[in-house]
């Protein structure tokens, strides 16, 4: 691996997708979707990428200074390493198992990487089984969005929950659901709530309902404010103190994080989703039983994270909803025909998908 500093890690990463983005955007100008070579090409870049996100995130420097919980991950896989009980008392349990697992067979900055394959590697198994010959697309939409750095180096415990919870859109067998949706709350907690949500649209598909629920969450969390953080810990979101801090507002962690606060901007990237669900259902009659229930699981839950949206750590919450959002985005435009220049939409979309990550993640990022 190439010496590069810590700090430029994240700026390193994003120029290279960059690159990758500017260079599909031309291509689509010329190129139809189906075309066998495009796809061809396609699918050897969408390899390539998957390796390189891999290899380059998961042997990324183990440091306290950056990449967020990074050394707090390493300071508990180490004591497993050397000899610490599995503790599960208030832990995440199939994540401290896991761990557990790996100190037996691994040192740390392997563990590193299993973890970085973990998040990542599905992305590519869900998105060809979603879009095969197109798999790529679905992939890199997944890559480019604005969460994908933040889960990947800091969120490692909800990145590898919620790339197990992609699997539960492409399996039919009910009693895998459950068992999908189990492994998934067994690594992050936090994964009941997009959980209870797809349980919530299985049973319930009104759309029109949905969407109504996620307009109405805005002036109640704009009314309501922190009232609602204090109501959803009554009901036992956050037992642990960790969480807890993620909901209550706290004056030294709002100095802190800039998160903290009404985000119009993260509204304004969760809207991009609901538009397009609402787009391709109502005004373009796309009906498909998957993507309905994929629409409407990120609704509920997305609408959850806008009740919340002053918490600490918003954007923790916001993931639950996000790390679904390049699917719901990019799914319709595989799997229909609806403009006679697609390729060209698709690039479209993808360049100004990525422009909202770059701009947030790497030009504001610095002031």
């Amino acid at each position: 691996m190439i010496d590069i500093p810590v700090a430029l890690y994240d700026d390193v990463f994003y120029n290279i997708l960059l690159v990758f983005v500017l260079v599909f955007f031309l291509q689509s100008r010329n190129v139809a979707l189906e075309n066998g070579q495009n796809l061809k090409v396609k699918n050897g870049v969408g390899i390539l990428l998957l390796s390189f996100s891999i290899i380059f995130i998961g042997l990324r420097p183990i440091t306290f200074s950056h990449f967020g919980d990074m050394g707090m991950y390493n300071i508990y896989f180490t004591n497993y390493l050397d000899g610490a009980p599995l503790i599960l008392q208030g832990k995440d349990i199939g994540f401290e198992i896991f761990m557990k697992l790996c100190s037996y067979v691994m040192l740390p900055q392997f563990f590193f990487l299993t973890i970085a394959f973990l998040y990542i590697f599905p992305f590519y198994t869900v998105s060809k089984k979603m879009f095969n010959d197109f798999w790529f697309y679905g992939f890199f939409m997944l890559l480019i969005s604005l969460s994908f750095w933040g889960a990947a180096t800091n969120g490692l415990r909800n990145a590898v929950a919620t790339s197990i919870f992609l699997f539960v859109f492409v399996t039919d067998n009910k009693y895998h659901k459950w068992g999908i949706m189990l492994l998934a709350v067994l690594f992050h907690k936090s994964m009941l709530i997009p959980s209870g949500a797809y349980v919530a649209a299985m049973y319930y598909k009104d759309t029109k309902t949905y969407l109504k629920a996620w307009f109405a969450a805005i002036p109640i969390s704009l009314a309501l404010g922190s009232v609602l953080e204090t109501f959803f810990l009554s009901f036992g979101f956050a037992e642990d103190e960790k969480l807890k801090n993620y909901l209550i507002e706290n004056e030294d962690l709002v100095d802190r994080f800039s998160s903290s606060g009404f985000r119009w901007d993260f509204l304004l990237y969760s809207a991009i989703g609901v538009y397009a669900g609402w787009y391709f259902i109502y005004k373009r009659k796309f009906e498909d039983p998957v993507y309905l229930q994929l629409f409407n699981t990120y609704l509920i839950t997305n609408a959850f994270w806008i009740l919340v949206i002053r918490a600490n750590f918003s954007n923790r919450f916001a993931f639950l909803s996000w790390f679904m959002l390049g699917l719901v985005i990019i799914y319709p435009l595989l799997k229909n025909k609806f403009f006679t220049r697609q390729h060209l939409v698709i690039g479209n979309i993808m360049l100004c998908y990525f422009a909202f990550t770059y701009l947030l993640n790497i030009i504001l990022a610095k002031y």
